[in-house]
Parts: C-alpha cells; sequence; structure tokens
C-alpha cells in the first residue's frame, strides 16, 4: 500500500474476500536522508494514512525500509545513465527491481506467509487467468499502467493481483467513498517519488551530477547558439531556450561522445521525427515464447509505447542476430529518446520491454540488419 486512494481500494476489494490479508507499505526514499532536515518527510504522511486505512479495515500493516536497495538498484543506475546523456524511466525499473524484487525478498515466510503468496497492488493492470499469465490493460485506458508493469518476470506475474484494473478511477473513488476510507480524496500522485510532487527535476539532479558545459550547436548551419551545464538538462524534443533567436529551437539530438546537443527550428523540423527505433535489453514475460514472426525478415505486427501517457501506435518490430528489436513505426513519432522505455502490446496483451538504444530520424540512414 502506498497511502493513495487505488491500493487502499484494492485492500478494500481483498478484505471483502477470503484472503488472510496483510499490507506492506515500502519506504523507498526520504529527502531526510540526504538533506539532513525535517523537510521532506512525504513518506510519514502516507504511511500514516495506509495504517489509519488498515484500522478501518481491520488488517495489519508494517513498513518495511528499502531505500537502500532503491538507491543501489533503480537511483544510483538511473542517475548513470542520465549523466551520459540518456533518458532513463525509473518507474518501469522500481517495478521490477524493487516491488515485485526487492519487496518480496524481504517479506517474511512462515506457515502463515507461505513463499507462494498472492501479491496484489493498486496497478491500473489486469491479469488474465489461462494456463500462463498473461498482463492485459486495465478497463480504464486513461490509467492503464501496463507500461509500467511490462518489465515484470513471468514468476512475478504469476503471483501478482490487480484488484482495481477491472475498475475506473472514478469508480475506484466513489468504493473508497462508500466506506470512508481516509485517501478518498487524496489528489494522484505526480512525478518521480525522490523529487516530489513541487521539485524541480534539474534541480535536483544539479544536486547530485557535476556540471559538464559544453556547445549547443545549430544542425543545420554547425554554429555554436549557447552552452549547455550538462547533457541531463535537455531532453530529446524540447525547447532549448536560447535567447535571441528568430524562432524557437527545438532539441534533436545529443552527441554523447563530444558533449554536444544539437538544436533545430521549429517544431516540426524533419529531424525530431523519428520513423524507427533500435531497442536493447529487451525482456519477454513470457522470455521462452517470443511473437511468432518476430526474427522473420519481414518481423511481426504489434502495437508500442515509449511513454506512459501516449497511446499505443501500430509498428512492424524484427528481431536482430544480437537480440537488439527494430522498430518501425507506422507514422513518423516524435520526441523519441535514447534510454526510455519501449512496451510492446498484442491487442491487450503487454507483451515486454526494452530499452531505446537509438532512434532512427528521417535524416539518418536506416539501422544496420
Amino acid at each position: 500500500m502506498s497511502g493513495g486512494v487505488d491500493s487502499s481500494v484494492a485492500a478494500k476489494l481483498l478484505a471483502e474476500q477470503d484472503y488472510n490479508l496483510s499490507a506492506i507499505f515500502m519506504r523507498n526514499w526520504d529527502t531526510r536522508d540526504e538533506s539532513g532536515t525535517d523537510k521532506g518527510c512525504e513518506w510519514e504522511k502516507d504511511w500514516q494514512d495506509v495504517q489509519q486505512v488498515c484500522r478501518t479495515l481491520d488488517i495489519p500493516c508494517r513498513m518495511i525500509d528499502l531505500s537502500r536497495e532503491y538507491w543501489n538498484r533503480v537511483f544510483e543506475p538511473s542517475l548513470r545513465l542520465w549523466e551520459s546523456g540518456v533518458t532513463p524511466n525509473p518507474d518501469v525499473w522500481c517495478n521490477k527491481e524493487i516491488k515485485f524484487g526487492a519487496l518480496l525478498d524481504r517479506l517474511p515466510h512462515s506457515e502463515s506467509i507461505p513463499e507462494e503468496a498472492w501479491f496484489a497492488t493498486g496497478h491500473y493492470a489486469r491479469k488474465s487467468t489461462g494456463p500462463r499469465a498473461k498482463l492485459l490493460r486495465a478497463v480504464d485506458r486513461h490509467k492503464d499502467q501496463t507500461y509500467y508493469l511490462s518489465s515484470l518476470s513471468e514468476a512475478s506475474l504469476d503471483r501478482a493481483l490487480f484488484p482495481i484494473g477491472g475498475f475506473t478511477k472514478p469508480e475506484v473513488r466513489e468504493i473508497a467513498r462508500k466506506h470512508n476510507l481516509v485517501t478518498a480524496e487524496r489528489p494522484e500522485s505526480m512525478g518521480l517519488c525522490f523529487v516530489g510532487e513541487k521539485g524541480k527535476f534539474r534541480d535536483f539532479l544539479d544536486q547530485y551530477i557535476p556540471p559538464k558545459p559544453g556547445p549547443i550547436v545549430d544542425l543545420l548551419t554547425g554554429k555554436t547558439l549557447g552552452e549547455h551545464h550538462g547533457l541531463w538538462t535537455y531532453t530529446i524534443g524540447e525547447n532549448a531556450r536560447i535567447s535571441g533567436m528568430p524562432m524557437k529551437m527545438f532539441v534533436s539530438r545529443k552527441d554523447i561522445a563530444n558533449n554536444r546537443v544539437y538544436v533545430v527550428p521549429g517544431t516540426d523540423h524533419i529531424d525530431l521525427w523519428a520513423t524507427s527505433i533500435r531497442a536493447t535489453g529487451w525482456s519477454w514475460i513470457w522470455a521462452d515464447s517470443p511473437p511468432i514472426g518476430i526474427s522473420q525478415p519481414a518481423g511481426t505486427r504489434l502495437r508500442a509505447k515509449f511513454r506512459h501517457k501516449m497511446g499505443d501506435i501500430p509498428c512492424t518490430v524484427r528481431r536482430r542476430a544480437d537480440g537488439d528489436m527494430i522498430i518501425t513505426f507506422d507514422d513518423p513519432q516524435k520526441a523519441v529518446s535514447p534510454g526510455q522505455v519501449v512496451a510492446l502490446w498484442d491487442a491487450d496483451w503487454c507483451l515486454g520491454c526494452g530499452t531505446i538504444k537509438a532512434n532512427i530520424a528521417y535524416t539518418q540512414e536506416s539501422p544496420n540488419p
């Protein structure tokens, strides 16, 4: 349980069924660990709400401190990637490494809590009940979180329960109100947990990554237009905010080897659009059963997302000899950044994910076979 309305309602729905139910609250981050002050104790309010909901539902709860595991397995690797100039997605890896990784390892195993116990969360997702579990989109497409769960293993998915996956967000809030749960009107949690809702992301990273200045270069003319303080301060597709230019300039590429940021004029310049991507470190939820046709020259037809909030898009996926995936979009896509997680679906069935290694723009050559 997180202290939000979704996990509170998940607990309520399970409490109405014949489960031997216990609640776990994860402490992953506390800004006081870094600041040494009493500012930033957001997790304490979350923990108080979890305890109050559990008292209402008459179920036991406990807190497990996973801040060290989160630092070592999610935050520090992400920090190295940001520093190198790519754009990681820590929330995807948190589910694999922490919620369905370190947390399960830390749960007590006894006769009352056997190793094969179910593990329920407040994610908006569903799971099939066939001979092999399938991760399926939630009924509420706007809240669907299978993108964030796309890195799970089949073994983790086998143990998972998603009680609210068949409800919409308004229905979840109504259940919470009906049962007088203290979290019923709690606002959505936004942003990365270690930045906080009011935190400025770049200011936050500046606390951990030393400046590494380099030139901002006009891709069309080769002229240096300004200076950046580090590649992590810009994301592909964003406004570079360069003063004195007749048009707004947008980030189209990062030259990591030479510490350069390239920009182009206007929001629709051809170099801002990618026709395909190459993804590495691929992980299928069914590790032994990748989609049929994936290794054929023509590939196979699936749907992709490389950001949580975007709609899924039709694409053709082909596996290279080295295991990387070439994903070719039916229509060019804007602001595709190396380091982002790309996930694939067959209709509602989430198949797995990988990390974008390179995007192929109109102005670049096609990826090698």
